[in-house]
């Protein structure tokens, strides 16, 4: 098993863990649904030039600001926050199964995880 595959496959676990914790907690199926793409607005940056679109998608597909979000609903107790970090989480291990990594600055296709 090549280091690719493997990598492809525990973001694939994980990714389904995400929609299992976000099951067991009770939270709106049809939800997680309609804002599991929502991180992929960070594209937008591409708009701009190279540069500018792998800062903003590394940005939005890091784990930084999903931690943050769990951070700030146990201390703000607000389980919103919490949602959506789940949901973001999966979004990031989604692309990461599918190869779509973190973007290096030369170009879209080149990721952390593979050449697309």
């Amino acid at each position: 098993m090549t280091n690719q595959r493997m990598v492809r496959i525990e973001n694939g676990i994980a990714c389904v863990f995400s929609f299992y914790m976000y099951v067991l907690l009770d939270f709106p199926i049809w939800l997680f649904f309609v804002l599991l793409f929502v991180p992929d607005i960070t594209m937008i940056g591409y708009a701009w030039n190279n540069k500018v679109g792998a800062t903003v998608y590394n940005i939005g597909h890091s784990f930084i600001l999903p931690l943050l979000f769990i951070f700030c609903s146990v201390i703000f107790a607000k389980d919103f926050l919490l949602l959506l970090s789940i949901i973001w989480f999966a979004h990031i291990f989604m692309d990461r199964l599918f190869s779509y990594g973190l973007k290096y600055s030369d170009e879209f296709k080149h990721t952390h995880i593979q050449e697309i």
